[in-house]
């Protein structure tokens, strides 16, 4: 049994605020150590329901944040920036389930630090005219390889999104969000406990699935005009709207390889306070 583990961090135990996740300030050092120790409960979990190989992929900013010498030493990790599927590099590699941890809301709609990809600039995603978190459009993703979503993990909006994109996953609300920076949290020691016993459940729906590939549509919104007008000069991509841009791709791989490329685009825009 081969399982990925998709780790973000605003969704891990005890993260609140900007700066907790910002690499290089104080917090953030402290909580790059509650967020492996998220990890480390998880792949507690799997390997006690037998996991054979467990690769964990760093999916948050710098992606540069797990402790590498405090992981569970039975797991591997792919960490760094400009892998080609970004947080779900892995799940072409034959993986039989993958676990979404640290996960979070999606832009415009509440949870603890909730976005899509850009921090403030998008304001909403849509799949196939569906509103989008990430972890739908990487839920999508994984349906195209045939990869059951095990487990979700994050804030109680975070855990009710997955509801609908991943009705069978095992879900871990770690903290209760009450508004974008502030919620109430558990404690790791508590956390850990109730990571460690979804992960173990989640593994009797580990195996190979249906592959659902076909052709989507990505919309994206953002908080400002010239964002869109920016983004539009990417073929395929068509301004659709003031602050809207849409492309459609002929499988779920290549949409999120060109929503990587709206994205970036859009980041290297944005100029100082007027964004």
């Amino acid at each position: 049994m081969r399982i990925m583990v998709s780790a973000d961090m605003e969704g891990a135990t005890g993260v609140t605020w900007t700066d907790d996740v910002v690499p290089g300030t104080e917090p953030w050092q402290r909580f790059r150590r509650l967020f492996t120790g998220d990890v480390n409960a998880v792949l507690a979990g799997l390997f006690e329901a037998g996991a054979s190989d467990v690769l964990v992929n760093e999916a948050h900013s710098s992606q540069r944040n797990l402790l590498l010498e405090e992981l569970d030493p039975r797991a591997r990790m792919l960490t760094g920036r400009h892998k080609p599927l970004s947080m779900m590099q892995g799940i072409d590699s034959g993986v039989d389930g993958v676990v979404f941890l640290g996960y979070h809301a999606g832009a415009g709609f509440d949870g603890v630090l909730s976005h899509t990809y850009l921090e403030n600039q998008i304001t909403g995603v849509w799949l196939d005219d569906v509103p989008a978190s990430e972890g739908r459009l990487n839920a999508a993703l994984a349906a195209e390889y045939g990869v059951p979503v095990l487990l979700v993990s994050g804030d109680d909006q975070a855990c009710e999104d997955a509801r609908d994109y991943a009705p069978e996953a095992e879900l871990v609300p770690v903290k209760e969000c009450v508004s974008r920076y502030a919620a109430i949290c558990l404690p790791p020691a508590r956390t850990a406990e109730l990571l460690t016993a979804a992960a173990l459940d989640s593994c009797v729906r580990a195996g190979q699935v249906e592959r659902l590939p076909g052709r989507h549509r990505i919309e994206v919104e953002f908080d400002a005009s010239h964002l869109a007008q920016a983004t539009a000069v990417i073929p395929t991509v068509e301004q659709i709207g003031t602050r809207r841009v849409g492309f459609d791709a002929p499988s779920m791989t290549e949409a999120m390889k060109a929503f990587k490329v709206v994205t970036a685009i859009a980041a290297g825009a944005v100029q100082g306070i007027y964004g």
